[in-house]
């Protein structure tokens, strides 16, 4: 009967995976660096395709062992029809090596090409969010709708896997079991081999000997049969499952869609929350995201209205954070959430409104949140931003930023959501 075997591995035919990770792991620093080169250059639409890694290639040499010059050496070079013996042959021109490229060098004078290989979209993705992560998350839930669970020892017990078997315990349990079925029988047979002793030294007839002899060797057949490991005395490593804290999450995504956002900054606030949609559902399962649009009122839309709907109007910065703040206490009250924030908005606001969203974060919002980012899409100094100003100086959990071109939106995600100590 012909079998067929199909390889459905994901490295592909003729490629190890153990290889592929361990010459990642290798070169983790250099792989980064150039991953974040070629974020500055594709668009947030292509933000998790593959790239092109290329690596020097004085960081990927290998120590090599060569021959030295010297010594008396004698070569057979099959097919020669130019030399005989004892002729000399000129070294090649231009120091060796006889490789196929032109005539042109590099740039740092070395004669080999830099090496280049190809990261997949996963590899890309994990690289650019290695070092982020949400500040300030605490495990504070023992148990979820999917619970975490952990193993830990918890002594030992006398059935289990084999694999499981702690032979130092199961052979300290058998010597104390034969020490004690044994006791009374190597006591009597220390008296009778005493009493035996004594016997044959005072002259006792031959036939009173022979009975203390058999009562002597019927005590040590006794002892014999004691066993030495019975299935009794085997203990096995035992493990409990027990859960774990989970940590459970919320982001708050409220973006500005007034008249004063136009097209441009519209645009950089989503690119701002599309690299932010994406690091949340890469790395956290578990976290809830509610988005909320404003103009001179605030609503909770889904996503695809969050990122595509066109709607605008006025401005009133503060009615989308008391829609947060009435979320929060709804759904989200309670100290097993971990609530985050991120803003953008241009930081054109009613004068009078801009007071009120500072008080509504410093009074009811931030003593909730673990930690909240500002994002303004424009670089002049608007009358919210000074009130934002005031709350970031009173508040280490409450930071802000500026985002005027396409380019700095990396470099702003990055700073705001930088691996902390605490996070890590």
């Amino acid at each position: 009967m012909l079998h067929q075997v199909i390889d459905r591995r994901l490295s592909g035919k003729n490629k190890s995976i153990g290889n592929r990770e361990r010459f990642l792991r290798r070169y983790k620093e250099q792989i980064k660096e150039a991953v974040r080169k070629a974020v500055g250059d594709r668009s947030i639409r292509d933000i998790e395709e593959g790239a092109d890694i290329t690596l020097p290639r004085r960081d990927v040499s290998e120590p090599t062992f060569g021959h030295a010059p010297g010594g008396s050496r004698e070569l057979v070079h099959p097919g020669n029809q130019e030399y005989i013996r004892g002729d000399r042959i000129q070294r090649p021109q231009g120091g060796g090596g006889g490789g196929s490229g032109g005539s042109g060098a590099s740039q740092d004078g070395q004669g080999e090409d830099d090496f280049v290989f190809r990261i997949s979209r996963e590899e890309f993705m994990n690289y650019f969010f290695d070092d982020l992560a949400l500040p300030r998350m605490i495990r504070t839930q023992l148990l979820a709708d999917v619970p975490e669970w952990k193993y830990r020892r918890a002594g030992f017990v006398s059935e289990g896997s084999p694999s499981a078997l702690h032979i130092v315990r199961s052979m300290r349990t058998g010597l104390a079991r034969r020490i004690a079925m044994g006791g009374d029988a190597r006591v009597e047979l220390r008296r009778a081999e005493e009493q035996l002793e004594e016997a044959e030294r005072s002259g006792m007839p031959e036939k009173d000997l022979a009975l203390l002899r058999e009562a002597v060797a019927e005590l040590r057949a006794r002892l014999k049969r004691v066993p030495w490991l019975d299935p009794f005395d085997l203990r096995y490593r035992n493990r409990v499952r027990e859960p774990m804290p989970t940590s459970k999450a919320v982001m708050f995504c409220l973006m500005d869609v007034s008249g004063s956002m136009d097209e441009s900054r519209k645009d950089l606030a989503k690119r701002f929350f599309i690299l932010l949609y994406l690091f949340l559902s890469r790395h956290y399962e578990k976290t809830e995201v509610v988005f909320i649009r404003h103009h001179t009122q605030a609503a909770e839309v889904t996503e695809d209205e969050f990122f595509h709907a066109t709607e605008s109007g006025g401005t009133v910065v503060s009615s989308a954070l008391t829609l947060m703040n009435e979320i929060i206490r709804q759904r989200y009250m309670g100290s097993e959430w971990n609530i985050y924030g991120a803003q953008a908005s241009d930081g054109d606001n009613w004068q009078q409104d801009s007071s009120k969203c500072r008080e509504l974060l410093d009074n009811k919002i931030l003593p909730l949140v673990r930690y909240y980012a500002y994002v303004q899409v424009a670089d002049e100094d608007q009358n919210l931003w000074e009130e934002y100003t005031r709350v970031r100086d009173s508040n280490a959990h409450f930071a802000m930023q500026k985002i005027c071109t396409p380019s700095q939106i990396f470099p702003v995600f990055r700073d705001l959501f930088k691996k902390t100590p605490q996070a890590a």
